[in-house]
C-alpha cells in the first residue's frame, strides 16, 4: 500500500470515528474542536470512501442519513474551502451544474412568498404564485431520473467505493414525495402552514444539501476518474432522458459505432426470426419489459416508443439490487428469494403516475429442469384496460 493510500485511509477512518462520536453526542463539541486541523486536510474523495464504509456497516437508513447530514454539516467549511476548478464550459457536468443553478433561481423565489404567506395565509394570489413554482420543481424529477439511471450504474461498474449513492437517491426520493406534498398541500385555499412550513424547509434543506455534494464532493472526484469518452456516452444517454430546466443548444457527443444487426434467423422453436425482427416485437409490445438474470444482473430491456420508466444502456450488467431505494431493496430481494425457491412465479403492484394507473408484475423465470433462470419486470399503462365494458369482436371493427 502507498503512503498516500495509507494517509488515505487515516483520513478514512478519521471521518468514520467522527460520524460516531456525532451520532453519540458523547462530547462531540469538544473532539470537533481538538481536531479542526485534521478536518480542514479532508478532500472530498476521503467523505465518498467513508461514506461507502458507513453504508456497509448495514447502519438503518434513516439513522444514517440523520447522521450524515450532521457530519457533513461539520466538514462543510472544509470542503468548500478545497481548491474548486469548475467543469469546462458544455461538458457534461457544466450541464448539470447549471440546472442546479435553474433549480436555485426557483428555490430563491419561493423565499420571499412563503415568507408572505406566513404574514398572510389567506392571500390566495401569494398561494397561487408559490404553488405555480412549485409545480416547477416537479419537472426537476428528470435530473434525479438521469442520475438514477444513467450516472450511478456507471459509477457502480468503475467505483468499488460507490455506496454513497444509494443514500443520494433515498434522499432524492425524500426530496419528490415532499415537492408532490408540497404542491397537493398549496391547492388548499387554507393550507396548514405549519406542515407547509416543515415540508417547504425540508425540500430547501435536501436540495441545497444534494447540490452541495454533487458539485463539491461527487462531480470533482469523477473528472479525476472518468475518461472522455466515457463522459460523452454519459451525456448522450443523459439527453436521451433529457434535463429539466437546461439543455445546451448543441452537443459534442459522439456516435459510438453499433454492429452490423445479424441477419440469420435464430430457432426459436415455435418459429424463427432475425434479430431485427426480435428488436421490433420487443419495442412494439404495448409494455416495457426488464430481464434480470439468475445472478440478478441487468441483462435486457426493452425500448418502446413511450416507456413508463427510464432505461439506459448504463443499467446492462448493473445489480438489481442497486436499481432500487435502500428503503425498497429488502422487499426486492424477498421477491426474487420467492422466484428463486419456487414459492411463487409471480408478484403484482400498481401505481398512480399522475393520469396514468400503472400496473407493475414481475415473473420468474425456470428452464425446462427447473433451475431458476431470472426474473421479468412487465409494466403496462391500464387505465384504458380499466375502462373497458361489454364486448367489441374482430367482426365489429
Amino acid at each position: 500500500m502507498s503512503k498516500i493510500s495509507k494517509n488515505k485511509e487515516k483520513r478514512v477512518d478519521f471521518i468514520v470515528s467522527l460520524y460516531y462520536t456525532i451520532s453519540g453526542k458523547k462530547n462531540a463539541v469538544n473532539v470537533i474542536n481538538e481536531n479542526q486541523h485534521l478536518i480542514d486536510k479532508l478532500i472530498p474523495s476521503d467523505i465518498i470512501f467513508a461514506v461507502d464504509r458507513l453504508v456497509k456497516s448495514n447502519i438503518p437508513v434513516g439513522e444514517l442519513k440523520t447522521g450524515i447530514n450532521k457530519l457533513l454539516n461539520v466538514l462543510y467549511s472544509a470542503i468548500k474551502n478545497y481548491p474548486y476548478n469548475k467543469p469546462s464550459d458544455a461538458s457534461y457536468f457544466d450541464c448539470c451544474i447549471k440546472n442546479n443553478n435553474e433549480l436555485d433561481r426557483r428555490l430563491k423565489e419561493i423565499r420571499p412568498l412563503l415568507k408572505q404567506l406566513n404574514k398572510t395565509p389567506a392571500d390566495q394570489v401569494l398561494r397561487k404564485q408559490m404553488a405555480g413554482i412549485v409545480s416547477g420543481l416537479l419537472e426537476y424529477e428528470k435530473y434525479y431520473q438521469i442520475k438514477e439511471n444513467v450516472l450511478f450504474p456507471f459509477i457502480e461498474s468503475n467505483l468499488e467505493e460507490y455506496r454513497c449513492l444509494q443514500l443520494m437517491w433515498s434522499f432524492h426520493d425524500d426530496i419528490k414525495r415532499n415537492i408532490k406534498s408540497l404542491s397537493i398541500l398549496l391547492s388548499d385555499e387554507k393550507p396548514d402552514m405549519k406542515k407547509l412550513n416543515r415540508l417547504s424547509g425540508d425540500i430547501f434543506f435536501n436540495m441545497y444539501a444534494i447540490i452541495f455534494r454533487e458539485e463539491r464532493i461527487l462531480f470533482p472526484y469523477l473528472e479525476e476518474i472518468i475518461v472522455e469518452d466515457d463522459l460523452q456516452s454519459l451525456f448522450k444517454d443523459s439527453l436521451e432522458i433529457g434535463f429539466p430546466y437546461y439543455t445546451p443548444a448543441a452537443t459534442t457527443t459522439k456516435e459510438h459505432s453499433s454492429a452490423q444487426p445479424d441477419l440469420n434467423a435464430i430457432d426459436l422453436k415455435s418459429g424463427s426470426l432475425t434479430v431485427e425482427q426480435i428488436i421490433l416485437l420487443f419495442n412494439h409490445l404495448p409494455v416495457d419489459i426488464t430481464f434480470v438474470d439468475e445472478n440478478n444482473k441487468v441483462k435486457f430491456f426493452s425500448t418502446p416508443e413511450h416507456r413508463i420508466f427510464p432505461r439506459t444502456n448504463t443499467i446492462i450488467g448493473r445489480d438489481v439490487h442497486n436499481c432500487h431505494p435502500p428503503e425498497s431493496v429488502h422487499i426486492v430481494e424477498k421477491i426474487i428469494d420467492s422466484f428463486r425457491s419456487g414459492r411463487k412465479d409471480m408478484v403484482s403492484f400498481w401505481i398512480r403516475m399522475k393520469e396514468e394507473f400503472i400496473l407493475i408484475r414481475y415473473f420468474a423465470l425456470h428452464d425446462d429442469e427447473g433451475n431458476y433462470r431470472g426474473v421479468i419486470e412487465v409494466s403496462q399503462e391500464v387505465s384504458g384496460i380499466q375502462e373497458l365494458e361489454g364486448e367489441k369482436r374482430l367482426l365489429d371493427f
